[in-house]
């Protein structure tokens, strides 16, 4: 049972995720402490390596090998950075209440987010789909990323009064994120083959900093009471809407890669590439772009709801689409 979960990216970590939350609501201190050896502190040098890493699992030759194929990156790429916004922008209107700019924030800041990495290989290869696109994709994603998602952003808190320094994000995203990544790429047939077997030691470093940030969110904003105007019901309802995202999204895919004469290997890569969110990127985005902000995790709220969900749902999914396309040949 154990190894069926995993095969479908559902291990330790989606609990743990609860767990961090718990902490953080009867135990914040540890999370609001500053200092050199604080957990804020030691989490800005963990997202430095989580990147390192990343970039070091990535071979370029198989990065520029991936570039013929523009109708399906472009299909997927607009989608991740065009489409959710745009649907982000018209819910904007329907969402009401007294938290309501912080938990569209939040919303809009899940949709501008790139594309998970990991999760989307696997449930890419799990459904038989053109894995050495999946991972072009969402490499690709991931990168551009760190430039589409703050401006994305900043052009959102301007319209909202609110400013935000943009080039000091930036300067900020490209040294954490994507110089870590540009020099592990340039390393990788050096230290890669020695580091490779320990592939999975080094998700769960990922997944220790991840939660780490999360627990600092989020005891940022169980001090400030940020979620005292929330009820079950809001958040029951929430998960609905994340929910409704999702299929919405997927389904959309499928029918324009469809049409478009996509095969199926291809379709695959498209819809699971294309609905997907990366919460790494957007927990560490969001330690840059809401630092001080005490609704920090509010505003990740959406976003870790939808990672779950996606987990889950398109676990399914790609189970599902494996068999149909067997049965169809």
């Amino acid at each position: 049972m154990k190894k069926n979960f995993s095969a479908y990216g559902i291990d330790w970590f989606l609990p743990a995720l609860l767990v961090v939350i718990l902490l953080a609501k009867f135990f914040p201190q540890a999370g609001i402490a500053s200092g050199t050896f604080s957990l804020t502190e030691l989490s800005g040098y963990g997202i430095t390596l989580i990147f390192f890493f990343y970039g070091l699992r990535q071979d370029p030759k198989q990065f520029a090998a991936g570039l013929s194929n523009w109708k399906m990156h472009l299909l997927i790429q607009s989608t991740t950075f065009v489409l959710f916004p745009l649907l982000a922008l018209l819910l904007r209107p329907f969402i009401h209440g007294s938290s309501s700019t912080e938990i569209w924030t939040g919303i809009f800041y899940l949709c501008i987010l790139p594309s998970t990495v990991s999760t989307s290989v696997v449930m890419v290869s799990i459904a038989g789909g053109n894995i050495p696109a999946a991972i072009f994709n969402a490499s690709l994603s991931a990168i551009t990323g760190v430039f589409i998602t703050p401006i994305w952003m900043s052009m959102i808190l301007h319209s909202t009064g609110t400013e935000m320094d943009t080039s000091g994000i930036l300067f900020k995203l490209t040294i954490q994120i994507l110089l870590p990544v540009v020099l592990g790429m340039l390393l990788h047939s050096r230290l890669w083959p020695g580091l490779e077997k320990f592939k999975s030691k080094l998700r769960v470093f990922d997944q220790l900093v991840i939660l780490a940030i999360v627990y600092t969110s989020f005891a940022h904003s169980f001090i400030n009471k940020a979620f005292s105007g929330f009820s079950f019901n809001f958040l029951l309802l929430l998960s609905l809407g994340m929910i409704a995202l999702f299929f919405f999204v997927f389904g959309l895919l499928y029918f324009v890669s469809t049409v478009s004469g996509f095969n199926k290997e291809d379709r695959s890569t498209v819809v699971f590439c294309g609905s997907k969110k990366s919460l790494v990127h957007g927990s560490v985005m969001a330690s840059i772009f809401f630092q001080y902000a005490a609704t920090a995790g509010v505003i990740l709220l959406p976003l870790m709801i939808y990672h779950s969900l996606q987990i889950v749902i398109a676990g399914m999914l790609a189970g599902w689409i494996k068999r149909k396309n067997e049965i169809n040949g």
